[in-house]
């Protein structure tokens, strides 16, 4: 078997069995599943027994990872703080 890496939310992981890099999103210990985030975006659980029997290489983000798009959403929303409109009772 290959290296044992406990599995942290926001590491880079490589699968050597396929080369499939994932990122982990969350570690649920009651249920013991753990979230996984692939790098084309599909989203899979996990138990532990399944992770255990990964051979896996930690690893960096991927070259042009956009992340989630909450994420852009919540800066599109910043411009709105500022804006000249002001509230439109106003008028």
């Amino acid at each position: 078997m290959g290296r044992d890496h406990n599995p942290v939310p926001g590491q880079w992981y490589e699968s050597l069995d396929d080369e499939e890099v994932f990122q982990v999103l969350s570690v649920d210990e009651d249920a013991e599943l753990i979230e996984l985030q692939y790098e084309d975006g599909d989203v899979e659980e996990i138990d532990y027994e399944t992770w255990q029997e990964l051979d896996l290489d930690l690893t960096d983000e991927p070259e042009g990872w956009s992340g989630s798009d909450e994420d852009d959403e919540d800066e599109d929303d910043d411009w709105d703080d500022d804006d000249d409109y002001g509230d439109r009772d106003d008028y």
